[in-house]
This record gives C-alpha cells, sequence and structure tokens, in this order.
C-alpha cells in the first residue's frame, strides 16, 4: 500500500477515534440517577482568589446510589464549595456537615429522564458529524495522491468501512447511555 495513503487512512483512524472518546466525554457528564463523582467534574470553587477545579481541592466520593461526599482538604472552604455547587447550575442542593459537604442526588422524573436522553442523542449526532467530517476530509485528501482507479476505489471503500464501524460504535455508546439513563 501507497505510504501517503496509509498515513491518510491512519489519520482519519486517529481523528474518528477522538470524536468516539469525546463523545464518552460528554456522555459522563449526563447524569442518569446515580451518583457519580464525575457529576461535579465542572464545578470550580473560589480558592485563594483563583477558580478552581472542585476535585483539586477535596477528594470526592459516592458512598452509595444516591449521595455523594465532598471531603475538602481545607475545613475552611466548605462555604465555597457549597457555593460553587449552587453556581454550577446541577440542580444539586448541598448540605455540610462542618466536616464534609453531602450532596443527595434526587431520582430523576419521567420528564428529566426524556431530555436527558434528547441531550445524550445530540451529542451522538455530533459525534457522528465530526466522523462523517473526517471521512470527507480523508476522501478530498485522497485526490492529492498519485494512486490509480483501482487504488483510489479501494482506499474509498476502506474509509467507508472505517466511517460505518465508527458510526456502528456511536450507535452501541448511545444504546447503553440511554438505557442507562431510562432505567429507573
Amino acid at each position: 500500500m501507497n505510504e501517503e495513503l496509509e498515513i491518510v487512512l491512519e489519520g482519519t483512524k486517529e481523528a474518528m477515534e477522538k470524536s468516539v472518546d469525546h463523545l464518552k466525554k460528554q456522555l459522563l457528564n449526563i447524569r442518569a440517577g446515580k451518583a457519580n463523582p464525575s457529576m461535579l467534574a465542572s464545578v470550580t470553587v473560589e480558592y485563594y482568589g483563583a477558580p478552581t477545579p472542585l476535585n483539586q481541592v477535596s477528594n470526592v466520593n459516592t458512598p452509595d446510589a444516591r449521595t455523594i461526599i465532598v471531603q475538602p482538604f481545607e475545613k475552611s472552604i466548605i462555604q465555597d464549595i457549597e457555593k460553587g455547587i449552587m453556581n454550577a447550575d446541577l440542580g444539586f442542593n448541598p448540605m455540610n456537615n462542618g466536616e464534609s459537604v453531602i450532596i443527595n442526588v434526587p431520582p430523576l422524573t419521567e420528564e428529566r429522564r426524556m431530555q436527558l436522553s434528547k441531550q445524550a442523542k445530540a451529542e451522538t449526532e455530533d459525534a457522528k458529524v465530526s466522523v462523517r467530517n473526517d471521512r470527507r476530509n480523508a476522501l478530498h485528501d485522497l485526490k492529492d495522491i498519485d494512486l490509480s482507479e483501482d487504488e483510489v476505489k479501494n482506499a474509498e471503500d476502506d474509509i467507508q468501512e472505517l466511517t460505518n464501524t465508527y458510526i456502528k460504535h456511536i450507535d452501541e455508546i448511545y444504546a447503553a447511555k440511554d438505557k442507562e439513563i431510562m432505567t429507573v
């Protein structure tokens, strides 16, 4: 196989893999009813005058499926942690016991589950668009390579096969997340 063609195919595969990884990260932010430390990944706390990610000033644990406990490294910032969680607008109502911040994760309503499912579907569609853009870019890059007609046709088939594989993988990730969201 032509070396330039291998580079195009490998670059396309890497770009598609990044799209899938991005989708996985985005779906982690969509809560599915079970408490998970990643739910607080977007929370920042005012720490010595600078906005600091929550996980850099505290330990975040989930002792059970409905509770998140945030244990600050310094007790003096408990109020700041509470304020940071409230400002993140995640729908949580943090309480503190003087040593840590406790968050009870409410069960999701059917309406909220439907909203989260739509949000997950939108993220999935974005990932598919990204994979298709990677395919388009690869097909465009083929034009810059000196190949015979048969080689171009085979390369186009390889790129389409790669695209189909990643689209299928994205659909599987969405199906698992949707099942997780809709499970009561």
